[in-house]
């Protein structure tokens, strides 16, 4: 737990999490391996939404996880402990208000301060690894045209070395990382769903044919599903391409 992993550092690539992905299909790479770039040219988000870092002032980087034996069905365990790894970091750097927005953003107030994308790879029922894309917002101060957006610095007014950042940041995902096979969703769950951005808060969501409608977000399913309030006291899961939280 005191070494750090192997970190494969890039001046620009189009993505961290690809460049981790090909090189995982080509060579033997080993546990908690890291890929981190300078630049970034198609960072992606859930659901392929897409955004740009300015060069140097973020941390943009990918952790490879390998697994002996974890099952499909666990794999949302696997984004609780890599939010609560940023949650704990950043509450350590005293960023103000921080919230998880499901499935895995970090939120501080209402604006994003990190964005989490993890894929894995599969082979029928279990999954052989993951990839784990972060990319947090730190010395960046303008963000162009995006709204709810805000950094380390914008929201401590403080500079962070970028380096020791990465360090500490891959330390705590590897202790958070280190059981997660052998951790019920159920046991993690209620963490992460303390958590919760917007949680109990009359809420507008988008599903995936575009209609908008009003619920509270009033938990998480075992299977890592949203599980809203609606009218009438109707309660209905949401899986990941099938809502999204508007505000």
């Amino acid at each position: 737990m005191d070494e750090l992993p192997q970190i494969i550092k890039l001046d620009a690539t189009d993505s961290t999490n690809l460049y981790l992905k090909q090189l995982l299909f080509s060579n033997t790479l080993n546990d908690y391996t890291a890929v981190v770039a300078k630049k970034q040219e198609k960072g992606r988000g859930q659901m392929g939404t897409s955004w740009q870092a300015e060069e140097g002032k973020n941390l943009t980087f990918s952790l490879l996880k390998k697994y002996s034996s974890m099952q499909v069905n666990h794999q949302f365990a696997l984004n609780i402990c890599v939010s609560l790894a940023v949650y704990d970091i950043l509450k350590e750097l005293a960023i103000p208000n921080l919230m998880v927005k499901w499935p895995n953003d970090i939120m501080s107030g209402s604006s994003k301060i990190c964005g989490i994308l993890i894929e894995n790879v599969l082979k029928g029922h279990t999954i052989q690894s993951s990839i784990i894309g972060i990319g947090l917002n730190v010395n960046q101060t303008s963000y162009g045209n995006l709204e709810k957006v805000t950094s380390l610095k914008s929201a401590s007014g403080r500079f962070f070395d970028l380096e020791e950042l990465l360090h500490k940041i891959l330390k705590k995902l590897q202790f958070h990382l280190s059981d997660v096979e052998n951790k019920t969703v159920a046991e993690l769950l209620p963490s992460y769903t303390e958590l919760l951005f917007r949680k109990d808060k009359p809420s507008t969501f988008k599903n995936s044919d575009g209609e908008l409608f009003m619920g509270f977000i009033r938990g998480i399913s075992p299977e890592g599903k949203l599980v809203l309030e609606l009218e009438d006291t109707i309660f209905k899961s949401f899986g990941l391409k099938e809502v999204s939280l508007l505000y």
